[in-house]
């Protein structure tokens, strides 16, 4: 019995008290959302911008080149479907 008594008395202290858990101190979410939102802007500052002129001379060059791979694509599929026509024609 006084075996039972020792274990029961180990078995307690053994355990750690439970700690509740503590609600740490967040910032309202709008102070959150304004400080990212000043940050942005600092960062978008340090940002080196293109000038005009090469800002013009990148959008002509994207633009030829979209439309020298336009027209390829488009000679390319006209071809394919006038092979495709002129096999289905044979069979």
């Amino acid at each position: 019995m006084a075996d039972k008594e020792k274990k029961t008395a180990v078995e307690t202290t053994d355990k750690a008290p439970k700690t509740e858990k503590v609600k740490q101190d967040k910032p309202s979410l709008w102070s959150r959302l304004s400080n990212w939102f000043k940050s942005v802007r600092s960062e978008c500052k340090k940002i080196c911008w293109a000038g005009w002129n090469t800002v013009r001379q990148n959008s002509i060059i994207v633009i030829v080149c979209v439309l020298i791979c336009s027209a390829i694509l488009g000679v390319l599929d006209f071809s394919f479907s006038q092979a495709i026509r002129g096999l289905a024609r044979l069979i």
